[in-house]
C-alpha cells in the first residue's frame, strides 16, 4: 500500500503533485467547523479531474429518487447536501492568458493540512509554455470562531519575468452535485451585486426554499502596501466577481486577502441576508486576516486542550488519530440541535450528507467524553424532535410505534434500497441505545423525563408490531431482516437485531420503573400523553421472556442469524488477494451466498451489551467470527479492535486500530476520493480510550484497564466525565491520573477505587 502523504504528528503534507491522487488530497484537505466546510480544491482553475466541493450544514435538496422497481413504502426523494456556490477561487490571468493548473509545470509542489490550527497551505512554483516561473502560496481557513466566516491568503510572484497579472476573486453559483439522479442543477438565482472590492450572490434551492447569501470582500497588496488599482465588475448568471490588474516587475509579491460571510435563512429572515452578510464580512475585513487567523488558531487550540490523544513512539498513529479528532470536531459542534453527522461530513457527496445510524452507534461517545453534555444531548434531541416523523414511518410499513429511518434530513426515511430501508431495522436499537448510553455517562435522568422515555416506548411498540410469535416453539422471532453485516439481506432471526430489539423492550420497561419512583407526576404525565397501558409492559416483558437468539450449539458461539451454519464456513485468509475488495470484485449474488461479513455483527452486539457477557463467550465469537471478516465497511476494524483489546489480542488490536485509524489518509478501500469516512474517525477513537484505555462505566464509576500497545512508549486521552476532566496517561511503568477540572470523584483502576481530588494526581503501578 502507498505512503502517499508524509507522516507528521501535526500535519498532513502531499509533496510533489499527481493528478490521479488529486481527489484523494482534495477529501483529506477538506476543511469546515460545524456550519460549513470545503474539500480541499485548488484556489486557480484547475481543467483535471477534481469534485469541487462547498457545503452548508443543514441546506439540503430533495432529489428525486431514481429506482428501477418501485416498491410500496420507497421514499419518494433522497435527501442531500448539496454543492453550494463557490467561494474559494480565484482566476489568475498571467499575460491575458489564463492560468490552467492542469495545464502547466509543477518545479515544486506542496499541499498541507496543518490539524494543529486548522488551515491549508498549497505552495508551488509553475513554468508555463514561456518558460515564466510563478510562485504562488495560498493560505485559507474556516473560522472556528466566527461560524460563517471563512478566509483566503493568496500570494502571487512572477520569479524570472516582468508581466501583467490579473486576480478575479468569485463567487460562482453555476455549480451541480455529481451525484446528482437526473443530472439536475439544485439552485436558482434571486439577487446578486458587485460593488468595487465586496460583491455577494443570492441563491435558493428549486425545492424546499433554502436562500444562502455569499459575500465576499478583499484587498491586494504589491510589496506589502494596500493597492489602489482600477478594478472592474463581472456579473453573468449566478456568478459574481471583480477583477484585479497590474504589470508586475519580476520578484514583486503581490498579496490578495478574500473575506467570504455566509448568511442563509436557516439564521435570518430572507430580507435579512445581504444586509446580515455584509455586515459580517466588512467586520471580517477589518479585522484582519492575521487577527481572524489568530481567533480561530486560539479556538483550535482549546479544542485540542480538551480532546487531543498524544502518543509517543509511533507517529503514523499519533498523525491519525489528529487526523481522525481534527474532522471529528470540525463536522459537528453541538450548537445547533436541528444538524447531525453525515458519513462524509463536508469532504464529499456520498451518502447525501445525510444522517445515519452511525451517529449513535459510533460518534455519540466521542462528543459525549469529549465535549460538554449539552452537545451529546442535541444529538439525542435531533431523534426527539424526529420523533413523529419516525411514527409517520412505521405507519408506512404497517407497523405500530416509531422506526427511525435509516438515512435522513429532517426525520423522513429517503433511503431506496429495499433490503436496508424495510429491513434493517436494528437502527432503532441504536437510537435507543445512545439514551442509554448518555444517562449512563452523565446520571442525568431528567433527560429520561423530558424527552428520552417517549423514544424509548414508541421504539419498544414497533419492535412489538414486528415480532412474530411461533407457537409451535413458544419463541418471538424477528423475520425477513438486515443485520450490521449488509452482505446479508433479507435473513431470519439476525442475532443481533434480535438481542438489541429485547434489550430495547428491557430498558423501557426500567426507565417506566424509575420514573415511576423518582418523577412520578412526570411520568402519569407521560402516561397519558403516550395512552400507556399496563398491558404493553406485560407484553413486552413475554417478548423479553420468549425471544429466540440462534446459537451454535458444537461452537457454543451465537448464530449470527438463521442458516448462516449452511454456508461453506471459509476465511479471509483462504481468499486470493485479487478477491478482495469483494464489493469491487464479486457479484453481489456471490456475496450474499458466501459466509464472509463485511463489519461487526455479532461483535457489535457483543460491544454494545458488553457486561452481559464473560470473557469466554466474547473470545470464542471473536474468534469464529473476526477470521470470516473482511472488514469492507469503514465501521468495522473499530469495533473489533475494541474487543480484542478486552480479550488480550493486543497485536490484532493494534493492526485494526491502524487500519481504522489510516482509513482514509492510506485509502484503505479505494474510495477516499469520494471523501473522508467521518463517523468511522470516532471509531478511532474508541479504539483507543476503550480499547487500549479499557475505559467504561460500571456501576456508576469511571473505571480503566489500559495497557500500552508494544510499539508505544507512552500515551495519554481526555475525557470530561460529569464535569469532572481527567487526563489519563499510560506508560509502560505505570498509570498516571490527573483531574484537570472538578471536585472529588471516585474513580475505579485495574478494579480497585481511588479517590482523585481537584489538581491531584493518582499514580497506579502497573
Amino acid at each position: 500500500m502507498e505512503k502517499y502523504f508524509l507522516v507528521d504528528e501535526w500535519n498532513v503534507i502531499e509533496e510533489g503533485f499527481k493528478p490521479e491522487k488529486n481527489r484523494l488530497s482534495e477529501s483529506i484537505m477538506s476543511l469546515g467547523n460545524g456550519y460549513m466546510g470545503i474539500r480541499g480544491n485548488f484556489t486557480e482553475f484547475y481543467s483535471g479531474d477534481s469534485l469541487k466541493g462547498t457545503y452548508i450544514a443543514g441546506v439540503y435538496y430533495p432529489d428525486k429518487t431514481r429506482v428501477g422497481w418501485w416498491k410500496i413504502g420507497y421514499p419518494e426523494y433522497y435527501a442531500k447536501v448539496i454543492n453550494a456556490p463557490d467561494f474559494t477561487s480565484i482566476d489568475v490571468f498571467i499575460d491575458g492568458e489564463r492560468l490552467d493548473l492542469a495545464k502547466v509545470n509543477f518545479k515544486t509542489f506542496k499541499r498541507q493540512l496543518n490539524m494543529k490550527e486548522g488551515y491549508v497551505d498549497i505552495n508551488f512554483i509553475i513554468a508555463d509554455k514561456k518558460g515564466h516561473e510563478t510562485e504562488i502560496k495560498t493560505r485559507r481557513f474556516i473560522s472556528l470562531s466566527k461560524g460563517e466566516i471563512a478566509a483566503i491568503s493568496y500570494t502571487i510572484i512572477p520569479l524570472n519575468y516582468d508581466g501583467e497579472i490579473e486576480l478575479i476573486p468569485l463567487i460562482n453559483g453555476d455549480i451541480s452535485n455529481e451525484d446528482s439522479n437526473y443530472g439536475e442543477k439544485f439552485w436558482d438565482e434571486i439577487n446578486k451585486n458587485v460593488d468595487g472590492y465586496y460583491g455577494y450572490l443570492t441563491v435558493k434551492t428549486k425545492k424546499l426554499d433554502f436562500h444562502v447569501t455569499v459575500s465576499m470582500k478583499y484587498n491586494v497588496t504589491i510589496n506589502g502596501k494596500i493597492a489602489n488599482n482600477n478594478i472592474y465588475s463581472i456579473i453573468k448568471e449566478k456568478y459574481v466577481a471583480s477583477s484585479f490588474k497590474t504589470y508586475c516587475k519580476k520578484g514583486e509579491i503581490i498579496n490578495l486577502n478574500k473575506y467570504i460571510a455566509i448568511t442563509s435563512n436557516r439564521y435570518y429572515n430572507n430580507d435579512e441576508l445581504i444586509p446580515k452578510g455584509k455586515e459580517i464580512v466588512e467586520e471580517a475585513f477589518l479585522k484582519g486576516f492575521d487577527k481572524l487567523f489568530s481567533e480561530h488558531s486560539k479556538a483550535w487550540e482549546k479544542q485540542w486542550e480538551e480532546s487531543d490523544i498524544v502518543i509517543t513512539g509511533d507517529a503514523e498513529s499519533q498523525q491519525a488519530i489528529r487526523f481522525n479528532i481534527f474532522h471529528l470536531n470540525q463536522t459537528y459542534n453541538g450548537k445547533d440541535p436541528r444538524l447531525n453527522i453525515g458519513p462524509k461530513g463536508f469532504t464529499g457527496e456520498k451518502y447525501g450528507g445525510s444522517t445515519y445510524w452511525d451517529t449513535e452507534a459510533f460518534c455519540f461517545p466521542f462528543y459525549l467524553c469529549t465535549h460538554d453534555k449539552n452537545v451529546a444531548r442535541n444529538l439525542l434531541l435531533y431523534r426527539y424532535n424526529h420523533l413523529e416523523k419516525a411514527k409517520e414511518n412505521a405507519k408506512k410499513l404497517g407497523l405500530k410505534g416509531a422506526l427511525y429511518p435509516m438515512v435522513t434530513m429532517n426525520g423522513e426515511e429517503c433511503h431506496n434500497e429495499w433490503e436496508i430501508t424495510f429491513e434493517e431495522i436494528h437502527r432503532n436499537a441504536a437510537i435507543s441505545y445512545a439514551i442509554y448510553n448518555y444517562v449512563r455517562y452523565t446520571k442525568d435522568e431528567s433527560y429520561l423525563a423530558d424527552y428520552g422515555f417517549e423514544v424509548l416506548v414508541e421504539t419498544s411498540r414497533f419492535w412489538e408490531s414486528r415480532v412474530n410469535y411461533n407457537a409451535t416453539k413458544d419463541k418471538y422471532m424477528i423475520l425477513g431482516v438486515t443485520g450490521p453485516n449488509e452482505y446479508e439481506n433479507n435473513v431470519n432471526n439476525n442475532w443481533y437485531t434480535n438481542t438489541m430489539a429485547s434489550w430495547n423492550l428491557s430498558y423501557t420497561m426500567e426507565v417506566a420503573k424509575l420514573l415511576k419512583e423518582k418523577y412520578p407526576e412526570k411520568y402519569n404525565n407521560l402516561v397519558n400523553k403516550l395512552q400507556l397501558k399496563e398491558c404493553e409492559f406485560e407484553k413486552w416483558q413475554d417478548i423479553v421472556n420468549k425471544m429466540y437468539y440462534p446459537y451454535v450449539e458444537s461452537l457454543q458461539v451465537f448464530e449470527q442469524q438463521d442458516g448462516y451454519m449452511d454456508k461453506e464456513q471459509k476465511l479471509v485468509s483462504e481468499l486470493s488477494p485479487d478477491d478482495l475488495p469483494l464489493n469491487q470484485k464479486w457479484s453481489w449474488d456471490r456475496i450474499l451466498r458466501s459466509c464472509f461479513i463485511k463489519q461487526a455483527d455479532v461483535i457489535q452486539g457483543l460491544y454494545f451489551l458488553n457486561e452481559r457477557y464473560d470473557i469466554d463467550t466474547i473470545k470464542r465469537n471473536f474468534d469464529f467470527y473476526e477470521p470470516k471478516t473482511v472488514h469492507e465497511s469503514s465501521l468495522s476494524a473499530c469495533i473489533h479492535s475494541v474487543i480484542a483489546s478486552q480479550i488480550g489480542y493486543h497485536d490484532k488490536a493494534y493492526e485494526l486500530f491502524l487500519r481504522s485509524s489510516r482509513l482514509d489518509l492510506d485509502n484503505y478501500n479505494n474510495d477516499t476520493n469520494d471523501g473522508l469516512h467521518i463517523t468511522s474517525m470516532a471509531g478511532t477513537w474508541l479504539a483507543i480510550t476503550q480499547g487500549f484505555g479499557g475505559m467504561k462505566v460500571i456501576n456508576d464509576k469511571l473505571c480503566f484497564k489500559p495497557y500500552l500497545p508494544s510499539k508505544w512508549k507512552a500515551y495519554s486521552f481526555k475525557i470530561l466525565f460529569r464535569d469532572h476532566l481527567l487526563k489519563i496517561n499510560i506508560n509502560s511503568n505505570n498509570v498516571i491520573i490527573t483531574q484537570e477540572k472538578g471536585s472529588e470523584l471516585i474513580i475505579k483502576v485495574y478494579d480497585k477505587e481511588y479517590t482523585i481530588l481537584k489538581d491531584s494526581t493518582v499514580i497506579v503501578e502497573k
